[in-house]
């Protein structure tokens, strides 16, 4: 492995160890997800200490796995950087990539030619100047291609720490002028949170929740609208990343895409109500949604006839804040739109044990509600219906 002070370059600081701070030749990772070099971490492991170096957490297991991807990247880092200076040497006057190449070599690599090779290009390029960097990230395809060479490989959370990395996916989140470039961003993003570790750095970089409420609107194409939902799915685990969602209006956003027609998928629907589901976990959630009338329509609009995804998801939002945390505005609404009739339908129909024990208790709320008498005294059908009480 080729060191730095061998190449006079200065080194990514996450190809770097935390312990030794050298290029590490064998990285692998914790179960805390930070990665150090072999020789290392074993070491430290061997000397009887229990802990992360880097973190401090006690360790629930001392086993680490091999972070091929980062061996990988720095393999290719350490060949491209040994190729320059000998280049330099060799035939100082050599040119190296131009923003005109760029093209040329995304569609190299999209033929399926040496990618290692061209990969190394990119990185020469990139390495030149933060304005080349800036070029990559907005240059069409590039992120796409991107994506196909990394997301492949589960094992990147080398990746999680470096917030210019971050700053270049918000730039193509903001600035990419194709749904594709933007999809790619929002799946590389999606990769890299695989912790709550890299959730937090995530949802905590300035103007990214903001950008991703604005993604899921209606007029945005539908495969970015789901890419945008997914990754909210996945970042909004905090209680602190529900509350901004909330703070930044994502319950009307969702509302939109429940009562969108035809223009919102059934994966879009599902989606939405996921997220949907887990804002309305928080109180400021639940108060939001329960004023929202027309948003307490979309989720009992979408009990049936949709997916049995979406079923769990509405059943679970309505169970929720009607039956377990007894919002009244929310079970009137529920009345006026015909609930009963629709969970009537619902416990008669193959739904899982769960959704058929949330709405039979649901139901109950018609029969102690006062409003409820009239609702249940009115229901006519010439269905014999097997009521659950």
């Amino acid at each position: 492995m080729v060191r730095d002070v061998d190449l006079y370059v200065t080194v990514p600081s996450f190809f770097r160890c935390p312990i030794s701070l050298d290029v590490m030749k064998s990285p692998v990772s914790l179960c805390t997800g930070v990665t150090y070099d072999r020789t290392s971490i074993q070491r430290w492991l061997d000397s009887g200490n229990n802990t992360c170096p880097a973190t401090m957490q006690v360790l629930n297991s001392k086993e680490f796995v091999p972070n091929r991807t980062l061996q990988r990247l720095i393999k290719i880092w350490s060949d491209s950087v040994q190729t320059q200076n000998d280049s330099r040497v060799d035939s100082p006057s050599s040119s190296v990539v131009t923003w005109e190449d760029v093209e040329v070599l995304v569609k190299e690599m999209r033929a399926q030619k040496d990618k290692i090779e061209l990969l190394s290009k990119f990185i020469c390029f990139a390495k030149e100047s933060e304005e080349n960097c800036d070029f990559l990230a907005k240059f069409d395809g590039f992120v796409e291609m991107l994506v196909g060479f990394l997301v492949g490989d589960k094992d990147i959370n080398f990746l999680e720490r470096n917030n210019d990395c971050l700053s270049a996916l918000l730039v193509v989140l903001k600035q990419g002028r194709r749904a594709s470039s933007r999809v790619g961003a929002l799946k590389i993003i999606e990769a890299i949170t695989l912790d709550a570790e890299s959730k937090q750095l995530v949802s905590q970089k300035e103007g990214f929740l903001l950008e991703l409420v604005k993604l899921i609107s209606l007029e945005n194409d539908p495969s970015l609208i789901e890419a945008s939902l997914s990754c909210l799915i996945v970042i909004s685990m905090s209680k602190r990343v529900k509350t901004d969602l909330i703070n930044l209006k994502v319950i009307a956003e969702l509302r939109k895409l429940l009562t969108g027609g035809q223009k919102a998928s059934v994966s879009i629907i599902e989606k939405a109500l996921k997220l949907l589901e887990m804002v309305t976990s928080l109180r400021e959630g639940r108060a939001e949604f329960c004023n929202d009338t027309a948003c307490v329509e979309a989720v009992m609009n979408k009990v049936l006839k949709v997916s049995t995804g979406a079923t769990e998801h509405a059943v679970m939002i309505l169970w929720s804040v009607c039956y377990l945390f007894r919002d009244g505005d929310a079970q009137d609404a529920l009345v006026k739109n015909n609930g009963l009739t629709k969970i009537l339908l619902l416990m008669q129909s193959n739904c899982s044990p769960g959704v058929r024990q949330m709405s039979g208790e649901l139901l109950k709320i018609f029969r102690v509600n006062s409003k409820s008498s009239s609702c249940l005294s009115s229901y006519d059908t010439k269905t014999t219906h097997i009521m659950p009480y």
